[in-house]
Parts: C-alpha cells; structure tokens; sequence
C-alpha cells in the first residue's frame, strides 16, 4: 500500500527530477495534518457501526424505494449486504485518510467492483450518495472532536464518489 510520501517520491522518480517546491509543500502538508488524519481514522474505528447505521437510515429515508419490494435493499439480506459495502468503504476511507493518497482505493476497492455493481443492478446513484453521507458525518464527527480543518476528509470519499459516478452512464 502506497502513502503520500512514497507516491510523490515514486513520481519524481520516474521522471527523474528533484523534489521541488511543491514536492515540499506537499510533504509538509501531509505531515502537519498527520496527527488530524490519525484522529479521524480512531474516529472512525470508535464509531463505524454508528456511522455506518444512521448514514444507512439517512439513505433510506431519502431513497425510499431501495427498500421497497423490487428495491436493491428489500430483504434483510440485501439490506444487510448494503450496510456491509458501506462499511466496506467506511474502512477503506479511513486506510486512504492515513495514507494521504486515495490511490489505495483503486486497487483495493474499486477495481472490478464498478462492473460487479453494473452486472448485478446495483444502482450508483444511491451508492455515491451513501458515500457522501457517511463524508458528512465523518466530518462533523472531526468538528466535534476539534479539528478545525477537515477538508482533508472529504479526499478518499470524494475519489469513491467520483469513480463510481464515472461508470453510471
């Protein structure tokens, strides 16, 4: 698994160049939000099952006909099967938050589960959207616990978000 630090090193590698200013800028940024990004990602492992729930309810309350009969969450075991993913991407979220680099999520959680998703009829729209819900209240879960800058948070969901919608066409 790949960090800030050892994707930048690798880029100015393969391009044979210097660390430059924005080289630095970028390594000191990714170290001065570190003790921030190691926070949230004990946030997020005190409080997954909570995130993970009420962005679920959140969801379902917006996007009623998911649980309806002939929506992709009727049944207990397809409801059940939602909450898994969102975990799944909750804890993946929280991987790319330490490593500074949502790269992660490429070959971690990505990478083959857009065509899975599309073959089974599982819609994107309301997966992108329960991505977003859990961003939100990853971030005022930071705010709450005093970290004045989250914007940092909003990069690994934002990836998910961005990937997924790419292939709902």
């Amino acid at each position: 698994m790949r960090d800030a630090v050892t994707t930048l090193i690798r880029n100015y590698d393969l391009t044979g160049r210097y660390l430059d200013r924005d080289a630095m800028a970028n390594l000191k940024s990714y170290f001065e939000s570190g003790t921030d990004r190691i926070n949230v990602a004990a946030l997020i492992n005190a409080n997954s099952p909570e995130i993970v729930k009420e962005a679920g309810l959140q969801l379902f309350e917006e996007v009623p006909e998911l649980i309806r009969p002939g929506g992709n969450a009727y049944t207990t075991r397809r409801y059940s099967a939602c909450l898994r993913d969102m975990d799944y991407y909750l804890r993946y979220a929280s991987y790319a938050l330490v490593a500074g680099d949502p790269t992660v999520l490429d070959e971690r959680v990505l990478q083959g589960l857009r065509e899975t998703y599309n073959s089974l009829g599982v819609p994107i729209a309301p997966t992108v959207r329960g991505i977003q819900i859990m961003k939100e209240k990853v971030k005022a879960m930071a705010a709450d616990a005093g970290i004045e800058d989250t914007s940092f948070v909003d990069q690994p969901f934002d990836h998910m978000s961005r990937e997924f919608s790419e292939i709902s066409v």
